[in-house]
């Protein structure tokens, strides 16, 4: 064990009468990754949340580099060596990439009130290729750019030479394939230095991999330590698994059957589709049927769901709903077609507000009469769906910004399943969660597809898709270029080999 750069001692942290931290002791050492594992709401994103200057402790001290550490702001973090990437979306709009990395440090270009742009745009390219981003330039305006890029930026903006801890927060979920290997290799190089890192991953292969040591947190408490020898065991997958949930969740994730079966209905049709990133692309979805849709990053599956819930404008082709083209995503709604984005935070979910005004969202023509809108019909559809999906909470009252990242995720699931959605576009659908509540959640999308739901799975993770569905989509160079049908035999390699 290195030298103890942070360490937390008796961390309490309470949002009104919910208790997200008690009594929490961890110390974070030079040379080590540091890999802190939970169930969603375990409480690991708010201890290092309040490490990098994110929101206040309740109670509870920290020493960093052996000196009290209670940071005002994340730029006080940053500035004194432990910065943060944040699971979600953390790039300013309507600015550009040098402006994004170097947010906060605007009075290092200033002088007279002008920021000098120009020296700007250089030193931030001289950062971009330090980390072997080469398609982005400073100059570039930031909104030209999809999430992984952006993800990519808030690399460069947290990595700095100050950096001592660097906190990795669910991040490589919203990466493509490249874009993890950076990732990856800024994390060898900062434990070269012996300097250290903290890695919060739902991805036990990931965590298993890159972590030298591991703390597994339930209910907000520490439950247990996996050191760098018990990681190589054979059993510590299943160790794990049960410190995190306190029971046995056994091996089950994926579906045990491998019958492609569905209804001839056809609801959902893309007929020699192009427009942003995608070229003549046909698919017919039926009623009762899941289509998984793979491919790496920028081959164009993401825009497929866009233009499917009427988001994405079509040049060429027709989209159509029940025979019917799709026009806007209002008219997708009026169809009977759900959208879950990757982008939970910025199109998924209203974090401002409470969970029930977002699981009634779509469904407030329903629920409203003259004009006049049912308290009781709303609540009871939120109280249903908070039953139905388990979201931890503690009433439809409370703020989708409070909840963890998994019960984010169902609040976007229980707003469609209430409407009533007979067409669910699912894009990364269990991103970020963790391994129960994907168990749960593939639980539900099965049953979705026993009621006659059809189901457009948009995913990265080769393994989800392949256990899931029906049929396969790979996409590259925004074309199909393969299909697959559901059997025992189809493995990553089978698949992987048409998307590069």
């Amino acid at each position: 064990m290195g030298e103890v750069l942070l360490e937390v001692k008796g961390m309490c942290k309470n949002y009104g009468i919910i208790t997200a931290l008690k009594n929490v002791d961890l110390k974070i050492c030079r040379g080590e990754v540091h890999g802190l594992v939970g169930e969603n709401g375990s409480g690991k994103s708010t201890i290092t949340s309040i490490a990098a200057g994110m929101q206040p402790k309740t109670s509870g001290e920290m020493f960093f580099k052996g000196q009290p550490w209670n940071p005002s702001s994340m730029i006080e973090a940053q500035h004194n060596g432990i910065s943060m990437i944040l699971q979600e979306a953390n790039t300013i709009g309507g600015c550009t990439v040098a402006e994004n990395i170097f947010a906060g440090k605007e009075d290092e270009y200033s002088r007279f009130g002008i920021v000098d742009k120009k020296r700007m745009n250089r030193d931030a390219d001289v950062v971009l290729d330090k980390f072997g981003i080469k398609h982005m330039r400073g100059k570039d305006p930031i909104d030209k750019f999809g999430f992984e890029d952006r993800k990519l930026v808030e690399i460069a903006r947290a990595v700095t030479d100050e950096t001592e801890i660097l906190v990795v927060d669910e991040t490589t979920t919203a990466l493509s394939l490249e874009g993890r290997e950076i990732l990856y290799k800024i994390v060898d190089d900062l434990v070269a230095k012996d300097k250290a890192v903290i890695f919060i991953s739902h991805d036990m292969d990931e965590i298993l991999e890159k972590c030298t040591i591991l703390t597994v947190l339930r209910d907000g408490e520490i439950r247990g330590c996996i050191t760098s020898q018990e990681i190589k065991d054979a059993n510590a997958v299943g160790t794990i698994r049960q410190l995190m949930v306190g029971r046995d969740i056994g091996d089950k994730m994926y579906r045990s059957d491998f019958d492609p079966s569905c209804d001839k209905e056809v609801v959902l049709e893309f007929k020699n589709v192009s427009g942003p990133n995608v070229i003549d692309f046909s698919l017919e979805l039926h009623k009762g049927e899941i289509v998984g849709l793979g491919g790496l990053s920028g081959c164009g599956m993401h825009e497929v769901g866009r233009m499917a819930f009427g988001m994405e404008e079509v040049d060429k082709g027709h989209v159509k709903a029940h025979g019917l083209e799709v026009l806007s995503a209002k008219d997708a709604v009026a169809k009977k077609i759900g959208y879950i984005s990757k982008n939970r935070d910025t199109e998924a979910v209203i974090l401002q507000g409470p969970i029930e005004d977002n699981i009634v969202l779509p469904s407030l023509g329903d629920l409203t009469t003259a004009s006049f809108l049912s308290p009781k019909k709303k609540k009871n559809m939120s109280d249903e769906q908070i039953k139905l999906l388990e979201i931890k909470c503690q009433n439809g009252k409370q703020w989708v910004s409070t909840l963890s990242g998994g019960n984010k995720q169902k609040v976007s699931f229980a707003k469609w399943i209430a409407k009533g959605s007979e067409i669910i576009i699912m894009d990364c659908p269990t991103r970020g969660v963790d391994i129960g509540v994907k168990q749960a959640m593939y639980e539900l999308i099965m049953q979705m597809k026993k009621d006659g739901k059809a189901i457009l799975m948009i995913s990265e993770e080769m393994a989800e898709i392949i256990g899931m569905a029906d049929r396969l989509i790979v996409m590259k160079d925004s074309k199909i270029a393969k299909e697959f049908t559901r059997n025992k035999d189809l493995s990553e390699t089978d698949v992987i080999e048409y998307m590069i």
